[in-house]
């Protein structure tokens, strides 16, 4: 899952970043206000952390002219301000969670996977898809009841696809979500972490559609691909 951090502290961004990113995250960075924006608006994002105190453009400002805008991306505000009417400012401008500095990142975490199971319908933290589950806070994945071991971008597609079951999601859609700015995004090497998926968790699990991408099955039934 790619997040926006919009965060001016640069010391700051980089720990967070880096917590994010050992948790399976991919990360992009704004130092300002302006370029949160941007990005918000035009980036393939799961959701936005922003801080409040940005330079250029506060962040409830970038709030404000988002949802004007149109946009349903799930804001999680972190921020220095603890003062009820600030609370109350960016909650009328569209954020969707509060969590103020300092901080522990275990909660970070938690109220962002929280966060993104509401915005893709789902209300526990188990996800199972046939005689597969996935612990969206753990990362723990098992099949028929026996814990499965993936690689740190097998967990990372599979989570994605997991928050989307059903649906049909591109190939382009994935590797801006799994991948890092300088990793590699050959389609090939991403079909072929695909196929040791279907190898550890069922042939039935993720369908290729031709032409369209990927979708992961609620029942994980046999089918034949495409």
């Amino acid at each position: 899952m790619r997040l926006l951090l919009a965060e001016d502290d640069a010391a700051l961004a980089a720990e967070i970043a880096g917590r994010l990113g050992a948790e399976g995250y991919v990360v992009d960075i704004s130092r300002d206000g302006e370029d949160a924006l941007f990005q918000a608006g035009s980036g393939p994002y799961g959701a936005l952390v922003l801080d409040l105190g940005l330079p250029l453009l506060d962040g409830v400002a970038v709030l404000d002219r988002l949802r004007a805008a149109g946009s349903t991306l799930p804001v999680l505000v972190l921020t220095a301000r603890d003062r009820l009417a600030d609370k109350a400012a960016a909650f009328r401008a569209g954020a969707d969670d509060y969590l103020t500095k300092p901080f522990r990142i275990e909660e970070l975490l938690l109220r962002l996977n929280a966060l993104l199971r509401r915005a893709a319908g789902h209300a526990s933290a188990r996800i199972a898809f046939g005689d597969v589950s996935l612990d969206t806070v753990t990362g723990a994945v098992e099949r028929e009841g026996i814990p499965v071991r993936l690689t740190a971008l097998e967990a990372r597609i599979l989570a994605y696809l997991a928050m989307r079951p059903d649906q049909v999601v591109s190939r382009s859609d994935l590797t801006d979500h799994v991948y890092d700015h300088d990793s590699d995004r050959d389609f090939n090497s991403l079909e072929v972490i695909v196929s040791r998926l279907r190898r550890k968790l069922g042939a039935g699990l993720i369908e290729t559609v031709r032409g369209a991408g990927y979708r992961l099955r609620r029942d994980g039934a046999a089918y034949a691909l495409a």
